[in-house]
């Protein structure tokens, strides 16, 4: 892989490489890069392997290799403090109880110290879903060079930095939130870079399609409204009626917000291609917006009015108005190529977007498929889809054309591993279901003093199946049961990897598929309730499939297996992430055994030992334990 990587770099061009777990893919991408000599992007898909990149693998290689290379490590706008607003925070009046003053005195401190001005260095300031919208800026309240602590600002700095840097980490949420607007820094960068590297390549596409159309929220409003208050009062007293104005808009909003609930709706989502999202009272609809409409109007001329007056003004102004564009275009059907729905949830959102990355990815790499570029882009990941020429993931990025290899996991896992599909066991739709995973969950649990965690498809079953736990593990066992949301993913991993004290159940959905690295003992049961199929109601995906169909084609076979493939092969790569680890993977869907994609979706993971009952399962189990007391890992 690093010499393919590094002929990439050499030649120029477009290479995808899907690495198995435990090729080592990381360094076998940055000691090319950093060996060419040439300005290089890298970029991944989540801030931990960006924080990991350049605080641990970077410097170690540039140890190990004594290269004086400079590296840049740049995020978005809300990873960095905002002097200006953390100056105010205390005095906004929106923090009223002790725990997030006692953070906010905490982030005081820190400031002070922080040569990069980074929340992740204080993690309970980034996990914070009080302190941290005061403390940090958005594009939309930043004031730029207008700020009066802009020539201290952290975010400008790391800007400066990676313009100078050789090598300079991003995510891929910086890279597309600078396609569509331009802010990010990441315009600049590009036209001097020579490589480009994505690692965890195979989330670009559901990344990049959030960017790369449009979408606001009623909380933005309530934001606006917020922010008026605070600086209406403070530069523009008496100049308009500043609270009457944020009441009402707050009010339009809280109705706007009752309107599924008063239309019967309970859908999470909602297609939203003509004038009325399905399944609302157009006539309730219509008249909600348009009371929206004119009131957020009124707070707009107000602002308009005054927007002179201080540089934060100026720019509510300016905030209010790309939130009156939005409200037009709701009145109005979706443009026509592009995929419209409204999030249903505690707050509206409402998102307008591209079915895929393809048109957007291919108008920045077709420079580097022309003859004689010199430009290079690689595309990398543990799983890119099935088939060996990845064909799945090239064309939903729009890179056909390009170079692709595979290369396959070193591990053994026919010795590492053992695979139990219970037969016996009710479908993934009966209702008894969770209960008879938890129940195996258990079962394993107290065999192995715990080391193990469930993977759930759905918030739904994941409650279910943690309480049900919970219920089945005798107290005496000392065994603790996490359940995903009842601390932050950090606090729950480092107790899962906690090496001495209480054996635990890790029960968990969503984040937790993929970028959870658990080497050793400390796992060595994964449970995945079922086969993670995207849900049906995703615009998108209903976008997709008619597509392919309407091509003559099997929308099945072509988006919805390939895209249950790469999230069952992220899952199932949680297990085994080192030579030597051991362990048992439960899939508890009986559809892998009696249907035909159910088998195609097993070949595609790596090769274990078949479990066949119940009591073979068992004694894997305890092998697992001899081992655990022979290896003190």
């Amino acid at each position: 892989m690093a010499s393919a990587v590094a002929s990439n770099m050499e030649d120029g061009g477009v290479l995808v490489v899907e690495a198995g777990t435990g090729v080592g893919k990381t360094y076998a991408y940055l000691v090319p890069a950093l060996l060419s000599g040439q300005k290089v992007l890298l970029s991944t898909a989540t801030k931990a392997l960006q924080d990991q990149l350049f605080t641990r693998d970077i410097p170690e290689l540039l140890e190990i290799l004594k290269l004086p290379v400079q590296v840049a490590l740049l995020k978005g706008r809300s990873s960095y403090v905002c002097l200006h607003r953390l100056a105010g925070a205390r005095h906004s009046g929106l923090l009223q109880s002790a725990a997030p003053l006692r953070l906010l005195g905490q982030v005081e401190s820190w400031v002070a110290a922080t040569r990069t001005g980074d929340v992740a260095e204080v993690p309970a300031l980034e996990e914070s879903q009080q302190v941290l919208p005061l403390v940090t800026s958005t594009r939309e309240n930043c004031t730029t060079s207008k700020c009066p602590r802009y020539q201290g600002c952290y975010l400008y700095k790391a800007r400066r930095d990676a313009m100078a840097a050789d090598v300079v980490v991003i995510n891929h949420h910086l890279f597309f939130a600078d396609a569509n607007v331009r802010e990010s820094g990441v315009a600049e960068l590009l036209p001097t870079v020579h490589a480009v590297v994505f690692d965890e390549a195979h989330q670009l596409n559901d990344i990049g399609v959030q960017f790369l159309g449009r979408q606001w929220s009623t909380l933005q409003l309530l934001n606006l409204g917020r922010d008026v208050v605070f600086a209406g009062l403070q530069w523009a007293r008496g100049l308009a009626d500043w609270q009457l104005l944020v009441e009402q808009l707050e009010m339009s909003v809280v109705d706007m917000q009752l309107v599924c609930q008063e239309s019967a709706v309970s859908l999470p989502r909602l297609p939203w291609q003509a004038l009325v999202p399905e399944g609302l009272a157009q006539g309730l609809w219509e008249r909600r917006l348009g009371r929206l409409k004119q009131v957020h109007a009124n707070l707009l001329h107000a602002l308009q009015g005054v927007a002179d007056g201080h540089p934060e003004l100026a720019v509510l102004a300016e905030r209010a108005l790309v939130l009156k564009e939005h409200l037009d275009r709701a009145a109005l059907p979706a443009e026509e190529g592009l995929i419209r729905w409204m999030d249903n949830g505690t707050r509206l959102r409402f998102v307008e977007s591209p079915m895929d990355i393809s048109e957007a990815m291919r108008s920045k790499v077709t420079g580097a498929m022309e003859a004689g570029s010199r430009v290079s882009w690689t595309f990398t990941s543990a799983t890119l889809g099935p088939g060996a020429d990845l064909t799945w993931f090239v064309n939903s990025t729009g890179l056909r054309g390009a170079k692709v290899l595979r290369v396959e996991s070193p591990f053994n896992y026919e010795d590492q591993a053992a695979l139990f599909v219970p037969t016996a066991f009710p479908a993934p739709s009966h209702p008894n279901h969770g209960v008879r995973v938890a129940a195996l969950a258990a079962e394993g649990a107290e065999i192995l003093g715990g080391r193990t965690m469930v993977l759930t498809t759905t918030l739904r079953a994941m409650r279910v199946i943690g309480e049900a736990v919970r219920k089945l593990l005798p107290p005496h066992l000392d065994i603790s049961v996490l359940v995903q949301g009842e601390s932050s993913k950090r606090k729950l991993l480092e107790r899962f990897r906690q090496r001495a004290g209480l054996g635990y159940v890790l029960v968990a959905s969503a984040s937790f598929w993929e970028g959870v690295d658990i080497p050793g003992q400390n796992l060595q049961l994964l449970l995945i309730d079922k086969i993670p199929f995207a849900p049906p109601d995703d615009p998108l995906l209903q976008a997709r499939c008619k597509q392919v169909d309407d091509a003559g084609g099997s929308s099945f076979n072509e988006v919805q297996l390939p895209m249950a493939a790469v999230a069952l092969r992220q899952g199932v790569g949680r297990l085994i992430r080192r030579e030597s680890d051991r362990g048992v993977l439960v899939v508890c869907d009986v559809r892998l055994r009696t249907m035909g994609y159910g088998r195609k979706l097993l070949s595609a993971l790596p090769s274990m030992r078949p479990v066949n009952d119940d009591t073979q399962f068992q004694v894997e189990l305890r092998e697992l334990t001899k081992s655990s007391t022979m290896d003190p890992d």
